[in-house]
């Protein structure tokens, strides 16, 4: 058979074949997807199943930056009770793990300028040291010694970083903690 008759015979209108060859695609792409180990987001935990609580001391503070440390741990805590996965220990004697972090870096870097010559836009970047050990063993489960988060920041016109710096410090906070619990809790 030509070429031309085969192709031919592939495009058929015949209306009642193409819900099922729908359903067949959607079926075979719905299994190709499974068996690769594909998940939402935010649904899957990398932890070992005896791992039902966490200690989280504050993060030790290498930098500069006045109560970065709390609210970084802080921000942490909140991010890990949001997600459910774990029961939160104030004692790491009565914790299955414990996350300990030293901040090593923070930086507020301008990378955008006004028409005044004012920075408006600034590059933050924070980095720390962190590890989540299972208390028993002391095997780590986790571990970053460089985890680094960076976020651009902008300060509306007539403002300066300085004024806002609190109010973006507990924004980078935020952020910083909800990428490290998802590096910790989903393995990426």
């Amino acid at each position: 058979m030509p070429a031309g008759g085969a192709l031919k015979k592939m495009r058929t209108n015949d209306p009642g074949r193409k819900p099922a060859v729908a359903a067949v695609l959607m079926a075979a792409a719905l299994l190709a997807g499974a068996g690769c180990g594909y998940r939402l987001r935010g649904t899957g935990s990398s932890l070992p199943p005896q791992v039902r609580t966490m200690s989280v001391p504050v993060f030790k503070n290498l930098t500069t930056r006045f109560e970065l440390d709390v609210k970084l741990t802080r921000a942490v805590i909140n991010e890990l009770v949001a997600r459910g996965k774990v029961a939160i220990s104030a004692d790491p004697a009565g914790a299955d793990a414990v996350l300990e972090g030293e901040i090593t870096g923070f930086t507020a870097t301008p990378i955008g300028f006004s028409g005044g010559n004012q920075a408006d836009k600034y590059k933050i970047t924070v980095t720390a040291k962190v590890t989540l050990k299972d208390r028993s063993s002391a095997k780590p489960l986790f571990a970053n010694p460089a985890f680094v988060y960076q976020q651009e920041y902008d300060v509306p016109p007539g403002a300066s970083f300085e004024s806002l710096e609190t109010e973006a410090i507990d924004k980078i906070a935020e952020k910083f903690a909800r990428s490290l619990v998802v590096s910790i809790l989903e393995g990426f």
